[in-house]
């Protein structure tokens, strides 16, 4: 009797239909989080995590259209003067009320040039910023701007008195927000784990707890979404995509994006500093062939460094043409046969476009040196000088604004923190680009600051990249063209 009891009561707590429902998420993602302050690093890993910690000012739906979050409305009154209403009810982690203190906060020190966000150039036409009612902000531009809406969507609003109090190293290492999750942990290199909050203003988060694993290798991602010890992972390769098709305990997600792929060439130093050296490397990069054998269909060819998903985009600007005789010639006529290029790079990118590029211009004289190095270091060295941002990179830059403004501005225009460019004529235009609102006006500047890159070759676009998202078949989520990883947007399926 004793043991039909026993077998009874195991056949009882092993009955799938009695189990308590999964409340958590493991994500894998392929690089560490270099910051957990929203308003320092721009970097995939780095906002696929604090985005979910904290709510910006205003966000994109699934379809891509701009809606309230702490700003419930906003209106105009001049072309340099736009007004926000906000929301009354959202309170920090540590129940403190957000007010439009904290909105003005968030946006003066992202827009102080003592800060040194690398996103600056986002924002640095807000000329400023001030509280003109119990639940009003009120923002002036330098002048007309008309991607204004579009950059605040990255706006995250932190606490101006914890900030204040704890400094700005503190609040990267232990950080506030008001959003659905507050940080538990932060091993840096391992995990990040994030805890619900309760009473959270937009309802019930879907988990528990959400952890965040650094897990660079591919394969091993795959294998532990196949295992179950991690539930979705990104930045999958093509390749690795179609070696899981048939895996149906999991589901590919991939999107087209607004994220372009471009190699970066630095204009200021080492050997590339010459024009010739740039403009053979243009032509000894075949990428029809890096489309086709190493995307496998997962990317749209671009002859410029943006993609048709932003404005801003001419297509009537082409792109230099493969020509390895004329790359080899143009390398001998700037006595550079056998010049050695530093390629740095870090495990987020994709290794055998690397190497593709390094046998591509092996072939045509130039040797390629590849430095792999973390994330976060090789943030270090291509937001530093010149001399320490190597001569070439794999870049997949996005804005989330869909406008070259975001783009081709931080990237080139001189003084920003990427650009390793400095072309007066460059700068003119996309200067004037992001001061006009008729839309035809700024897309014959944009034709121009095309063109004036195809001569200069600071970089070169490769192609319209996909984001690949690989989930376990029982998470249901939709991904977006933008990239948002909103865990609020996640929930488990039968």
């Amino acid at each position: 009797m004793r043991r039909l009891v026993l077998a009874f009561l195991v056949a009882f707590a092993a009955t799938p239909a009695l189990a308590q429902p999964k409340d958590t998420l493991t994500v894998d993602l392929p690089g560490d989080v270099a910051t957990m302050d929203p308003q320092l690093q721009w970097d995939t890993e780095s906002y696929s995590v604090y985005r979910n910690i904290f709510d910006n000012l205003v966000t994109r739906d699934v379809s891509g259209k701009i809606v309230p979050q702490i700003a419930t409305a906003w209106h105009y009154t001049d072309d340099t003067t736009i007004v926000f209403d906000l929301r009354t009810d959202i309170v920090f982690h540590d129940g403190s009320p957000l007010t439009p203190d904290d909105v003005v906060f968030s946006i003066r020190r992202i827009t102080n040039p003592a800060f040194k966000s690398p996103q600056l150039s986002q924002f640095d036409q807000i000329a400023s910023a001030e509280v003109t009612g119990p639940a009003q902000v009120t923002l002036h531009t330098k002048s007309p701007y008309p991607v204004l809406m579009a950059q605040l969507v990255k706006l995250s609003i932190v606490p101006k008195v914890y900030v204040e109090k704890v400094g700005d190293q503190k609040f990267n290492q232990e950080p506030m927000g008001s959003g659905p999750y507050r940080l538990r942990t932060w091993q840096r290199g391992v995990q990040s784990v994030l805890d619900s909050v309760d009473g959270y203003w937009r309802g019930k988060p879907p988990f528990r707890t959400v952890t965040f694993r650094a897990v660079p290798d591919g394969p091993t991602r795959i294998a532990d979404l196949r295992t179950g010890r991690a539930d979705i992972t990104r930045g999958l390769s093509p390749d690795d995509a179609e070696s899981v098709k048939s895996d149906k305990s999991l589901q590919l997600l991939p999107v087209a994006t607004e994220r372009v792929a471009y190699l970066f060439i630095n204009t200021l130093a080492t050997p590339t500093k010459d024009k010739r050296v740039r403009q053979a490397i243009a032509m000894a990069i075949d990428r029809d062939t890096i489309i086709s054998a190493l995307q496998q269909g997962y990317a749209r060819p671009v002859n410029i460094v943006l993609t048709p998903a932003d404005f801003g985009y001419v297509a009537d600007v082409p792109g230099w043409p493969y020509d390895p005789a004329r790359a080899r010639a143009l390398i001998k006529e700037a006595g550079a046969n056998g010049a050695v290029l530093s390629f740095i790079t870090s495990p987020s990118y994709d290794r055998r476009l690397n190497e593709a590029v390094q046998q591509m211009l092996g072939d045509v004289g130039l040797k390629v040196e590849i430095s792999v190095t973390d994330q976060p270091t090789f943030l270090h060295r291509r937001q530093g000088t010149p001399e320490d941002a190597g001569a070439l990179s794999q870049g997949r830059w996005s804005c989330a604004c869909q406008d070259a403004d975001g783009v081709i501005f931080p990237l080139f225009r001189s003084g920003s923190i990427w650009s390793k460019m400095n072309n007066p004529a460059f700068d003119a235009e996309v200067d004037a680009a992001r001061t006009i609102l008729d839309p035809a006006r700024r897309l014959e500047h944009y034709r121009r600051a095309f063109q004036i890159l195809r001569e200069e070759v600071p970089g070169i676009g490769l192609f319209q990249d996909y984001a690949i998202y690989l989930a376990r078949k029982e998470l249901k989520w939709t991904p977006t063209a933008n990239e948002a990883f909103f865990v609020m947007d996640m929930k488990w399926q039968p």
